[in-house]
């Protein structure tokens, strides 16, 4: 049947009102297009619903049958789409986050914090993983979205940028380079590496700086933690390059981290299938997160004052 959501909410006005130019003036409707309204809809049902005379509108027996059912369902109708437009006012609902454990430990906590204070509705459930994990958890749809190292190749991704993470270089507090105000890349030729491992959204980036200044630096471990790496390098298991997220390092060990001139950065991304619509508790916390731009990059900066 070819009714529409309008005409049902017309006639239902004009049985409860008793005219065609009081529900006209209670909806803000001309009588003529009440009229119409209602003579479409009796044409569609086949029905005739009113019965008109100069003096009054009544309701036929089919009308009568007719009304209190409308009126439930029109009333049910209007309390879904008023709920569902608070849940979308409100950020009420659950939002799945997939995040790699060094962003989930250095950035996470404030997001959290600020998503409670803002949003205390909203449920924020957190997935901890490495960079590949998370990259397949938005696309398939696990995750609603990511906050991860800037990724590459993916077309059927959104990327916005969150802050801007440098690469230091970490050595021993007895190290050649460790009294260096900064080092630059060329001053690593020929070290051995201890770094994180391919699971990692920085090692890819990691190894095109070392290809592009012609290193030859041999990796000696691989790990898939940053503080795997640290302890190692503490050991005097080389050196190490790492983001400042990844800061500071672990109590008792004795190093130094040292700024890499040229300076060299990853970009820190949420992450979000293009031209898919976030739920509305997702995009309010996306905004959120995006809003939080300038206290992520000072939690960044203090990260690295710590070490």
């Amino acid at each position: 049947m070819n009714y529409t959501l309008r005409q049902l909410r017309v006639f239902r006005r004009v049985a409860e009102q008793g005219g065609f130019s009081r529900a006209g003036d209670d909806m803000g409707l001309t009588q003529p297009a009440v009229s119409r309204a209602v003579r479409e809809l009796e044409q569609t049902l086949d029905l005739r619903l009113l019965d008109r005379t100069t003096r009054e509108v009544v309701l036929t027996e089919a009308g009568r049958r007719l009304l209190p059912k409308l009126c439930r369902a029109l009333d049910e109708l209007d309390e879904v789409l008023d709920a569902t437009r608070k849940e979308g006012g409100q950020a009420m609902g659950s939002v799945r986050v997939a995040c790699s454990p060094t962003l989930s430990a250095s950035l996470m906590p404030s997001i959290i914090a600020a998503c409670r204070e803002s949003y205390p509705q909203l449920k924020l459930h957190l997935q901890d993983q490495v960079q590949r994990l998370n990259v397949e958890a938005v696309r398939s749809g696990a995750a609603d979205f990511g906050l991860v190292v800037e990724q590459g190749d993916c077309d059927d991704l959104e990327q916005a940028e969150v802050l801007v993470d440098d690469f230091w270089l970490v050595c021993r507090n007895d190290h050649r380079l460790a009294t260096l105000a900064e080092a630059q890349w060329e001053q690593l030729d020929g070290e051995e590496l201890a770094l994180l491992d391919a699971s990692s959204g920085s090692r890819p980036l990691i190894d095109r700086l070392l290809s592009r200044h012609r290193l030859n630096c041999q990796v000696i471990v691989e790990l898939g933690h940053s503080h795997s790496v640290f302890k190692m390098v503490d050991a005097g298991m080389g050196l190490s390059v790492t983001p400042g997220l990844a800061l500071p390092f672990p109590e008792g060990c004795h190093l130094t981290v040292v700024p890499l001139k040229p300076r060299a950065s990853r970009r820190i991304v949420l992450l979000r299938r293009r031209n898919r619509t976030l739920s509305p508790a997702a995009e309010h916390l996306w905004r959120l997160v995006l809003a939080m731009k300038g206290r992520l990059q000072d939690i960044a900066r203090g990260i690295k004052g710590q070490a």
